[in-house]
């Protein structure tokens, strides 16, 4: 009996090629363009729901009418030191000056319009307000806290954006032929906010830790930077910058879901050891406060039945503790995503939480599939143009020049569609 020669061993890959090719992976191109861009549209929404609706009250919640005084935040900032730009002053004016630029900076946050800077804007805001009194909140502030930082770092504008129109249209004239365009905007916003910047140098004493006026300041230079080398430098040094901005986009996309999966699990191991979650009796307690309970009819229906309580109680400490390990099993992670999203919808409606429900929406939504977020896109747009009783053409016309590869998914993404090349690859 004759013997087969042996097959040869396949040739290990030298370990700079391996190094090469994980340094491409995360330097290559903008990992989950639409998971940031609903993130982005998610939390901006949340806080602009919620400035709009306490409108009316804020002089109450934030300003100079709250029972928390200007001088009990300025004693209280003095000692945890959070970062705030209502300390310079305690005038009716500045307030209403912050609130306003809130609203606005989440309204253009919204739409993507100059994400660089308006996400920069939109922080301070969170930041001034939830700081300024730290007692307003339902548990949706700490997450927005977190959010509000996170989002300077990350690409969100790619796709879903005012951002992606100007590109696409800037991008369809020059393979026309036409001169580009002349940025007045840009530079003149850049301008502006580097007037804050001094302002904020200046009352640094008194606006908190002092890392968030030197984190200000290293975004300001950044985006000068990019502007120069943009315009000046398009070669290498654009290359440099851009394999950059891909890292710090895709470190912070993976923080974020890293934060997601704390939250929970941290949530789901702290009710197994609470009497009332054990015994399954600890959503009944809640749903009869009245302070929880906006719609007392439904609280009053649901609580009433003791193995609806118990489901739901045990349902919930499952669903918290199992989501961290089901991330490595895609079905298994989209159904638990979806029960865990239908839960804060069920949390904002019966217990009367809709900040905190919106604000944990929308950082679960950085796990949500890019096919189903490509097909959401593509019926909103439907939708749109029904609406508005548009053609096709005059659609493609005005809105960001999505090709077949930037429509796809990630993984079915080959060669030159990646994105831009890096200095190894």
């Amino acid at each position: 009996m004759s013997m087969s020669p042996a097959t040869p061993a396949r040739a290990r890959e030298p370990f700079d090629r391996r190094l090469a090719r994980g340094v491409q992976a995360v330097t290559g191109r903008t990992l989950a363009p639409y998971q940031s861009a609903i993130v982005r549209i998610g939390f901006s929404l949340t806080w602009l729901l919620f400035l709009l609706r306490e409108l009316p009250y804020r002089h109450q919640l934030y300003g100079p009418d709250g029972p928390w005084s200007w001088e009990l935040a300025q004693r209280l900032i003095a000692d945890n030191r959070a970062f705030t730009v209502l300390m310079w002053s305690d005038g009716r004016l500045w307030f209403e000056i912050v609130y306003g630029l809130a609203v606005l900076s989440a309204a253009l946050l919204l739409v993507g319009w100059r994400t660089r800077a308006v996400s920069v804007v939109f922080m301070v805001g969170v930041l001034s307000l939830l700081n300024r009194s730290v007692f307003v909140g339902d548990g949706g502030d700490n997450v927005l806290h977190l959010a509000a930082i996170y989002l300077v770092f990350t690409r969100c504008g790619r796709v879903w954006s005012l951002d992606a129109r100007r590109a696409a249209r800037e991008e369809r004239a020059a393979r026309a032929g036409e001169p580009p365009r002349r940025d007045v905007v840009g530079p003149l916003l850049w301008v502006v906010l580097g007037g804050f910047l001094l302002a904020a140098t200046w009352f640094s004493d008194v606006s908190g830790e002092w890392w968030v006026p030197v984190l200000l300041w290293v975004l300001w230079l950044g985006n000068g930077l990019w502007w120069l080398v943009c315009r000046l430098a398009p070669g290498e040094p654009r290359t440099l910058l851009d394999a950059l901005a891909n890292l710090a986009h895709n470190a912070v996309l993976v923080v974020i879901m890293a934060e997601v999966c704390l939250i929970y699990s941290t949530a789901g191991w702290y009710k197994i050891q609470g009497s009332r979650w054990q015994d399954g009796t600890a959503l009944f307690y809640p749903l009869h406060l009245d302070y929880f309970s906006p719609w007392p009819f439904l609280s009053d229906l649901l609580g009433s039945s003791g193995v609806m309580v118990m489901l739901l109680s045990y349902g919930t400490v499952i669903v918290q503790v199992a989501f961290p390990f089901t991330l490595f099993n895609r079905k298994v992670k989209n159904v638990l995503l979806v029960v865990m999203m239908a839960e804060h919808a069920g949390i904002a409606v019966l217990l009367g939480l809709p900040v905190f429900s919106l604000a944990m929406i929308s950082a679960d939504a950085v796990f949500l599939p890019t096919a189903f977020l490509v097909w959401l896109g593509a019926r909103v747009v439907r939708g749109r143009d029904r609406l508005l009783k548009r053609t096709p053409t005059e659609s493609s016309d005005e809105s960001p020049d999505e090709t077949s590869a930037e429509a796809l998914p990630e993984q079915r993404r080959t060669g030159e569609e990646h994105g831009p090349r890096t200095l190894v690859g």
